[in-house]
């Protein structure tokens, strides 16, 4: 056991690190290659801290581990409202300007509410797997061009001013893509063998194990990513990170891994974690849409409660288990 608990601890590392190599270098290859710097924050960087749960996921399907896979993809869903929101918005308020956020919020909120229908049939089928990553399609495509036709967007902004740095070359670009992508497939497997490792090892369901440990783990990236963007108060950014990850965790990384293999619904997964999971992306929308004329805004007020529905959800997990 102790030699899966240091791959849990070795994996969650290299998985953070590999992850920041990934993107850098994915997102200096998007600029050589001519992508505006929307496309780059959009698709690029902020699907690009989701790659972690995508290879955990599939990595956990493929293993015959469901409840590992939707508990890790589902996890982070709640892990980045609840816990990186709060933290953000705790170091600085976040004030939502952009439009295209403002177009994805209900689409998540609508997403998250079709995805309890999958569930009640106690399966993810490959068929719903396909479904789910042509959903995803058609919503890459959907936002793509509505990032593009709506201008002066105040995320078009904050993303020009965060990729403006210095552009490193294409050979080390590719260097970075390449070693942060190995990184990544190492850290993943390390961190799936021993997560699955130490919930056989103490009689913890694989689910919880997903839920917490591994969804803390791989929403690293967009913790680091949110906070730096909360503390240069771009607050889009912040959001932007959020909503990306938790459309991309919802379609892609659960549509991928159940393609390549089926997997059952764990029961507790509906009654319990799907419907927190559903109450904060309402409450995000509420708050974070801003209706009228009023400004969506997650002051540090809401972002205690957020923190407070982590660690209230984090203890039931806890309690329930032992």
């Amino acid at each position: 056991m102790t030699i899966a608990v240091l791959a849990i601890i070795g994996g969650l590392v290299l998985l953070f690190w590999s992850a920041d190599r990934f993107i850098d270098g994915a997102a200096a290859g998007a600029k050589h290659a001519g992508m505006s710097p929307l496309l780059i924050g959009m698709v690029v960087v902020g699907f690009g801290t989701s790659v972690p749960e995508l290879l955990v996921s599939g990595l956990s399907a493929w293993q015959g581990a469901p409840g590992l896979a939707l508990g890790n993809a589902y996890g982070s869903n709640i892990t980045n409202i609840a816990l990186i929101l709060g933290v953000a918005a705790l170091i600085s308020p976040i004030t939502v300007c952009s439009k295209v956020l403002k177009r994805e919020l209900p689409i998540l909120s609508m997403i998250t509410f079709l995805s309890l229908a999958m569930l009640l049939g106690g399966a993810v089928t490959r068929l719903d797997g396909i479904m789910l990553l042509l959903a995803f399609a058609v919503l890459m495509v959907w936002t793509v061009r509505q990032g593009l036709k709506t201008r002066n967007d105040k995320l078009k902004t904050e993303v020009k001013q965060e990729t403006s740095g210095k552009l490193i070359s294409v050979r080390l670009s590719i260097i970075l893509l390449i070693v942060g992508l190995a990184g990544l497939l190492v850290s993943s497997r390390a961190l799936v063998w021993g997560s699955v490792k130490v919930a056989h090892s103490l009689g913890i369901s694989d689910l919880v194990i997903g839920l917490t440990i591994v969804a803390l783990g791989t929403s690293l990236p967009e913790l680091a990513s949110s906070i730096s963007a909360a503390r240069k108060k771009q607050h889009d950014i912040a959001l932007g990170n959020v909503v990306g990850s938790n459309l991309f965790n919802t379609l892609a990384v659960v549509g991928t891994a159940a393609v390549i293999k089926p997997m059952a619904v764990p029961r507790e997964i509906v009654w319990r974690d799907w419907p927190i999971m559903f109450m904060l992306t309402i409450s995000l929308f509420v708050i974070g849409y801003g209706f009228k004329k009023r400004l969506g805004r997650i002051n540090r007020y809401e972002g205690t409660l957020l923190l407070t529905a982590y660690v209230a959800y984090t203890a039931w997990l806890i309690y329930s288990t032992f």
